[in-house]
This record gives structure tokens, sequence and C-alpha cells, in this order.
């Protein structure tokens, strides 16, 4: 494996468990959600992040030859308060995370694959940040 690569498929490992997390969270999110239109927007943000860690695994299997075994990485909070500004702030960073290994690339499907990924994060950020400020 080139020493180029053994950063990419890191970072893109990194992401793959942050997809996984926010997967797992986004259910419980869900369940927590006070009414159906919160609910059903964090059911859309989940099926989102859903895509990018199916992206993601396929990049990385490409990448390596081997199959990625996400693992959750953070623990999402009980409380929806909670939840939605640990998820608020987790989009946010990962925006930034996603386009640093978008630059990192010049394979165009792996850097279109994160540009399009922080595009969905700042949008979800977004719709978490509105929840978080309906809540006061």
């Amino acid at each position: 494996m080139y020493p180029y690569y053994r950063t990419l498929v890191e970072d893109i490992a990194t992401a793959i468990n942050g997809e996984y997390s926010a997967v797992q969270c986004y259910k419980k999110l869900a369940r927590l959600a006070p009414n159906e239109a919160e609910r059903n927007q964090i059911k859309e943000i989940r099926k989102d992040e859903k895509m990018h860690l199916q992206a993601f695994q396929t990049i990385y299997t490409q990448l390596t030859g081997q199959p990625s075994s996400p693992q959750v990485t953070e623990e999402c909070p009980d409380d929806y308060r909670a939840a939605i500004d640990f998820a608020f702030r987790d989009e946010q960073e990962t925006v930034d995370f996603y386009l640093d290994i978008a630059d990192q690339t010049q394979d165009p499907y792996i850097k279109e694959t994160f540009k399009r990924a922080a595009a969905d994060e700042q949008n979800h950020s977004v719709w978490f940040l509105y929840f978080l400020t309906k809540r006061r």
C-alpha cells in the first residue's frame, strides 16, 4: 500500500465509524423526538447517513481489499435536547473533516463523494440548529 493512501484510508475508516455512530444515535433521537415533524426529519437525516456509510464502506473496500468493521465511537446522549446539541456539533465538525478528505485525494469519485457528504452534513447541522432554537 502506498504511504499516500495510509492516511486517506485511516481517515475513511474514521468517517465510517462516525457515520455508523450517527446512524445509531439518530435512531435513538427519532424515538425521543417530541413530535412527528421532527421525528420524520431526523429519519431523513438518518437515511442520508446510511447512504454515506455505504458509500464510504465501498471506497474503503476498494482501497484496502478488506471490508470495514464499523464501531460506535461516541455515545449519543439520552436527553433529547442534549442529543440534538451533540448532533449539531458533530455534523458541523464533520463538514470540515470531509472537505479535508476530499482535498487529500486526486480520485474524482472519492473527492466528489466526500464533497457531497460534506454538503449533506451542513444541511443536517442546520436542521439540528433549528430544532435547538425551537427549544429555547
